[in-house]
């Protein structure tokens, strides 16, 4: 990028983020066309699908904009790897699978939730580790006021 002196890239981060993005996409249609096929346009109206897909889309609005966060934060501070991708789809892997376990597929609920927390909390637990052992950057002081 031209007159950009630097520029901070994090592919895992944004590849995960995209594919996350597609999800929630698709999350919200299965709602939509469930809405539109059995003319539910507000709340629920107990219909048990309903509410499970709404659940499925609220579950991953809940737990996917914090590992993201975790996510990005671990690229920053350790760079791009390997086995980060490997945790990036193994999130969009578990949330595709916990979004068909909650129209019934049992294994796929679990599959789902078992990723998930898999990935935040290694996420968390990493992070915290790069926290304690990383050598602090240097800073500089700057004085504003008159010397003394």
């Amino acid at each position: 990028m031209e007159g950009t002196p630097y520029m901070i890239l994090l592919p895992v981060t944004l590849c995960t983020a995209g594919a996350a993005a597609v999800i929630n996409f698709w999350l919200g249609l299965r709602i939509s066309r469930l809405r539109l096929a059995e003319k539910i346009f507000v709340g629920d109206g107990g219909d048990d699908r309903l509410v499970r897909r709404m659940r499925a889309q609220l579950n991953f609005a809940e737990y996917v904009p914090l590992i993201l966060v975790l996510l990005a934060l671990v690229e920053l501070a350790a760079g791009t790897s390997i086995w980060l991708w490997g945790v990036g789809a193994a999130l969009i892997v578990g949330r595709i699978c916990h979004a068909f376990g909650m129209d019934g597929w049992g294994l796929g609920r679990r599959i789902g939730i078992a990723l998930t927390m898999l990935t935040m909390l290694g996420l968390a637990a990493y992070g915290i580790y790069i926290s304690q052992t990383a050598q602090a950057a240097p800073t500089t002081v700057f004085k504003i006021g008159p010397k003394n």
